[in-house]
């Protein structure tokens, strides 16, 4: 499995009753790929998991997968834990709990903080035991986990494991050593969206970005023209995405997302579920303002 482009964690949009919105969700993710995306996750912090039942869950992957396999486009699945027994069971059966699934998006072990040996060790199990391919989320800034260049690559080795969403907070040395040495196959997509135009720079694959929501086919062309070589342009452009990613993690996200969403009429209500909070009226309409001014 291949991981190029621009790739849309997707939110659950919520009914005025509180409900999941299933036919919102459709429509939404119909339209990211309109608009260019490469491909979904389902069930990535931006889609609110932890605030979902099981069978909430269940449904939003089973829209998702729906419409990715009508599209002909991969769809990752957030998967796992931090105790790695009970993660390789989930990843041994995703691929029957949700058909076409391309991958799955596995968090490094957060709190626990197992060491560089120990994340390494949890993904050679989970890869052995899993049904489909990984991918690696790496952000130390929630897991408390960090991950050397040397780690990286490891991880990158590891049958099984092709990909890694690269959320560090910023571009270092780690990120450095990787995209200079990641192996044929492995993919590295940003997953910190102020900081993808740099990523893209140094050779990433693409990202996984909660703001790609919001202008879709600009984050698509910004990855073009870095793959092109138009440095000129996509200079330009990331850093006017960079902007509007600033603006859409103003508050936890994705509850500014959610807000410019639901101002643009394309999901029912801005409404997150607790312990998130909704975004306050300036920060969505700041966050709207740049998205208008993308057009110009």
């Amino acid at each position: 499995m291949e991981l190029k482009g621009i790739f849309v964690p997707l939110v659950t949009p919520f009914a005025a009753d509180g409900s999941v919105a299933l036919d919102a969700l459709e429509k939404l993710a119909g339209s990211l790929l309109d608009d260019g995306a490469a491909g979904l996750v389902a069930l990535g912090t931006t889609g609110e998991p932890a605030a979902l039942t099981a069978a909430e869950r269940s449904a939003v992957a089973g829209v998702c997968a729906a419409v990715c396999a009508d599209r002909g486009v991969p769809l990752l699945v957030g998967a796992g834990g931090p105790g790695t027994a009970g993660a390789a069971e989930e990843l041994a059966g995703l691929a029957g709990r949700v058909p076409g699934v391309a991958g799955a998006l596995v968090t490094v072990p957060s709190f626990v903080r197992p060491g560089e040996a120990g994340t390494v060790a949890h993904f050679r199990a989970l890869a052995a035991a899993s049904s489909v391919p990984l991918v690696v989320y790496h952000i130390p800034y929630r897991t408390g986990q960090g991950l050397s260049g040397a780690a990286l690559l490891e991880l990158a080795a590891v049958p099984g494991v092709v990909g890694v969403k690269y959320a560090t907070g910023g571009v270092d040395q780690a990120a450095v050593e990787l995209l200079a040495a990641a192996p044929a196959g492995f993919s590295v997509l940003g997953g910190d969206d102020a900081v993808l135009a740099p990523l893209l720079a140094l050779g990433a694959d693409g990202g996984i970005l909660a703001s790609a929501h919001l202008a879709t086919a600009r984050h698509v062309e910004l990855a073009e023209a870095w793959r092109a070589g138009d440095a000129v342009r996509a200079r330009a452009l990331g850093h006017r995405l960079a902007a509007l990613a600033v603006a859409a993690f103003a508050a936890p996200n994705p509850a500014v997302v959610k807000g410019v969403l639901h101002a643009q009429g394309r999901i029912p209500t801005p409404d997150v579920r607790l312990p998130l909070l909704p975004a306050g009226p300036a920060e969505v309409a700041r966050a709207l303002e740049l998205v208008s001014g993308l057009d110009h």
